[in-house]
């Protein structure tokens, strides 16, 4: 392990993070007092302090990094984020128990949306605007937004190895010759969405403030809300196009550098992208007839229906209405669509639709090399073949997958909650939804549960939004081995 190339990208992310609040501190100064001015003014100071001692302090001779320092720089940045980003909360008095405020904080740099506030329009402005902030910076990836700063000349994969570790996806791939450009890429064609629904919602007659917290919540597919309600108290059409900009961050971003450079017919073609679609059809579809009968009217049910099945599958969690009366094919179809998860190289969670088509292909592969053993056949995905790695990968994946869910499930019930919420609320943090069903559903918050419960889901919020293995990796003793 290069611990010295390790300490200094986290300094990095630190500093970052320190740039990242100071919209925060100019809001605090002028809306909202002392005490959130305070906060903030301190929480910089130390970001920026630990920041500058590790990437000063601790300079690399050795500037290589491989596969295991690239997935241990990435798990420890989210987790060091997640702590220096829940200061500003507890100095602030916002949120006063700190296992609190790193739950919130995960929750929102992880774009999970599960929360133990029951009170949010009390918050201060700034501390509103840091909570959904955190959706935005965390939807693409921090670390990928540091690359897209600038390159790194430094080095020998240094770039692949960090993007690789922080996309939770099977395959991890480029859009231009250098990885920083790629970075460039992704983040202005995030940005330019993003300020596309601020400008829509705005002129939808959404106040400003309101419609940057959204865009920020909608893009990184989070969630949070700076309304008790969720989205409940905004119009239908402000309602429906969060909806619509949910569903466009839940599709791989490599489908937008295609259209962009006129790549139609393989936007049409991309496997993954249709499946997705197809998904969200059958789901609106079949919730909408179950739920009809709630409803005065058609367009009601699919207008509510439309925004809980893409806010499901895509991983916000926003909500419209309480959703817990509807019957219980619904929740079967909604807890279905927290585990699919939206397309790989999104902002959205889940297992990713990606892998849930790879492994469909591969059954089907299975089951055709039994009535004729002697075939010769291949996986293919979009006209390219899927590699054994890949297939190996996303079936430890999911054994993983299922192992964290049934221990975690397991672990909780020892909290005295029932099967329904405790199960729920794992598959709500491990996929990054946020609401689950029970007393974690749309109109509760995570107060239920004891502190190490609380840990626990947090851990359970990283392990999801970072594909498992980066986080997993810390726990394997041969990782912390010194490199000669």
């Amino acid at each position: 392990m290069n611990y010295k190339i390790v300490s200094n990208y986290l300094g990095r992310i630190l500093l970052l993070e320190s740039i990242t609040m100071l919209p925060s501190l100019i809001m605090a100064i002028f809306a909202d007092g002392l005490m959130p001015t305070v906060a903030f003014a301190v929480s910089i100071a130390v970001c920026a302090g630990v920041g500058a001692i590790l990437i000063f302090c601790l300079k690399p001779k050795n500037r290589n990094i491989f596969s295991r320092e690239g997935c241990v720089i990435v798990a420890l940045s989210w987790i060091a984020i997640s702590i220096f980003g829940a200061l500003p909360m507890t100095i602030s008095g916002a949120i006063p128990s700190f296992v609190d405020a790193v739950f919130e904080t995960v929750s929102g740099f992880t774009t999970t949306g599960a929360t133990i506030l029951t009170d949010i329009e009390s918050l201060p402005m700034s501390v509103l605007y840091w909570r959904s902030f955190t959706h935005w910076l965390g939807g693409m990836g921090v670390l990928i937004f540091l690359l897209a700063l600038g390159p790194d000349g430094h080095g020998s994969g240094m770039p692949f190895q960090i993007m690789r570790a922080e996309s939770p996806t099977p395959t991890a791939g480029k859009l231009a010759p250098k990885l920083h450009l790629t970075a460039r890429i992704l983040y202005s064609i995030y940005l330019g969405l993003t300020v596309l629904q601020i400008i829509i919602l705005i002129c939808g007659g959404m106040p400003v403030f309101d419609a940057v917290t959204a865009s920020f919540s909608t893009a990184g597919t989070g969630g949070f809300s700076i309304k008790n309600d969720s989205f409940a108290s905004y119009s239908p059409f402000c309602q429906t196009t969060l909806a619509v900009f949910m569903l466009l961050f839940g599709v791989n971003f490599n489908i937008y550098f295609l259209v962009l450079i006129g790549e139609f017919r393989r936007v049409f073609k991309n496997s993954e992208l249709r499946t997705y679609l197809a998904i969200i059809a059958v789901s609106v579809a079949a919730v909408t007839v179950n739920v009809l009968k709630m409803f005065d009217s058609f367009g009601e049910a699919l207008h509510h229906a439309f925004f809980q099945v893409v806010s499901i599958i895509t991983t916000t969690g926003g909500t419209t209405l309480d959703y817990e009366p509807w019957p219980e094919f619904s929740h079967g179809v909604l807890l279905l669509l927290m585990v699919v998860g939206a397309c790989a190289g999104s902002t959205g969670g889940g297992v990713k639709v990606s892998r849930l088509v790879i492994m469909w292909k591969a059954f089907r592969t299975e089951i055709k090399k039994l009535l004729h053993p002697h075939a010769v056949s291949t996986i293919e995905m979009d006209g390219e073949i899927v590699e054994r790695r890949t297939l190996s990968r996303c079936g430890v994946f999911f054994f993983i997958y299922m192992v964290i869910v049934t221990l975690s499930t397991v672990l909780l019930a020892l909290e005295g909650t029932d099967i329904e919420t405790n199960f729920s609320a794992v598959l709500a943090c491990l996929n990054n939804v946020g609401p689950g069903f029970g007393r974690v559903g749309p109109a509760m918050a995570y107060t239920c549960f004891s502190p190490a419960g609380k840990i626990l889901l947090t851990f359970d919020m990283l392990l999801g939004r970072l594909g498992l293995f980066p986080v997993l990796l810390l726990f394997v003793p041969a990782t912390w081995n010194k490199r000669k």
